[in-house]
């Protein structure tokens, strides 16, 4: 069991004009966040290119965490971050992503964040760093 969800979905192919709507792809995501049931506290959009490689980056902050996009133009690539805690279905908005932006060529990583289960925190002057517990030990 974990408190939250967090998909890493990396993309490829994706057109070089999609990669730079920034506008379009915050629309997309705050959607998506909809989907997931998600309470948005604020969103915020920055197109690149300037100083540094082209694309651009989305972040829609939630009551329930974030969702992130983070593109390469030039090599028509996209990083999409879904991290949801609670009722919040990371997995609705995934779906949601991959619908508005016609992603096809995709790789997903889904894993739970802040495991109740198996796992024990170390001492209060080691907080955020965790053991696995191993069934077999006594004591």
């Amino acid at each position: 069991m974990s408190i939250g969800t967090h998909i890493i979905l990396d993309c490829y192919d994706v057109p070089r004009s999609t990669c730079l709507d920034d506008k379009y792809l915050l629309k997309a995501a705050v959607e998506a966040a909809t989907a997931a049931g998600a309470n948005i506290i604020n969103t915020m959009r920055y197109r690149f290119g300037h100083d540094s490689p082209p694309g651009c980056c989305i972040i829609v902050m939630l009551d329930e965490s974030h969702i992130s996009i983070h593109t390469y133009a030039d090599k028509e690539i996209i990083a999409i971050d879904v991290f949801t805690c609670g009722e919040t279905c990371a997995d609705r908005a995934i779906l949601s992503l991959k619908g508005a932006l016609s992603l096809r060529n995709c790789v997903e990583r889904k894993f739970g964040r802040f495991l109740t289960e198996g796992y024990e925190m170390k001492s209060h002057s080691d907080i955020g760093v965790c053991s696995a517990r191993n069934s077999t030990q006594s004591g």
